[in-house]
């Protein structure tokens, strides 16, 4: 029985930065939603180029830590007030200037978990497989080469449309990736 493969999307290799860029920008404004940049480094300018958002992950952290804060003082209140009050020397039952350590540790660690989990989360990790893996020339991403990746689930995309914008884009190669 045959194997059905369907297709993934167009990859097309650049070789320089600039190239890179400049086919970021083309894609970009030719309105495709659906598409990645693959680079050996990071390149600075490239959140720009494709019209990226500011990231969301601060939110992640933001949350983690205000409920860190939260937990942390609760719980020393809690433990102080009412599940096992002691007072020693006139002290309050409760006083946000000693439970300020526990709350601190807590703001890091549940701040630094939703950094974690929120990036995890927005990047759809862990994802154990790509169908770019497949694709030979696609290896050479981690030495010197740079790819451009059109996914075919993208509304915008056309098999000749899209080829030609990355051949105009200056492409070095284009390749079909199937999955």
């Amino acid at each position: 029985m045959a194997e059905t493969t369907v297709k993934y999307g167009l990859m097309a290799q650049f070789d320089t930065t600039a190239d890179t860029l400049h086919a970021a920008a083309l894609v970009r404004d030719a309105g495709y939603r659906r598409w990645d940049v693959f680079t050996p480094f990071p390149v600075h300018g490239m959140d720009e180029a494709m019209g990226l958002p500011s990231s969301k992950v601060g939110w992640f952290t933001f949350c983690g830590g205000a409920t860190g804060f939260t937990i942390g003082m609760l719980m020393i209140w809690w433990m102080n007030a009412y599940d096992y009050p002691i007072v020693v020397g006139g002290k309050p039952l409760f006083s946000p200037i000693y439970s300020f350590p526990v709350a601190y540790e807590l703001t890091i660690l549940l701040g630094a978990f939703g950094s974690l989990f929120g990036m995890l989360f927005l990047n759809r990790l862990p994802r154990l497989y790509n169908p770019l893996f497949r694709s030979a020339r696609f290896s050479l991403v981690t030495h010197d080469k740079f790819f451009v990746v059109v996914e075919a689930t993208d509304p915008r995309f056309s098999d000749t449309e899209t080829r030609q914008l990355l051949e105009r884009a200056g492409a070095r190669h284009i390749e079909e990736v199937r999955d």
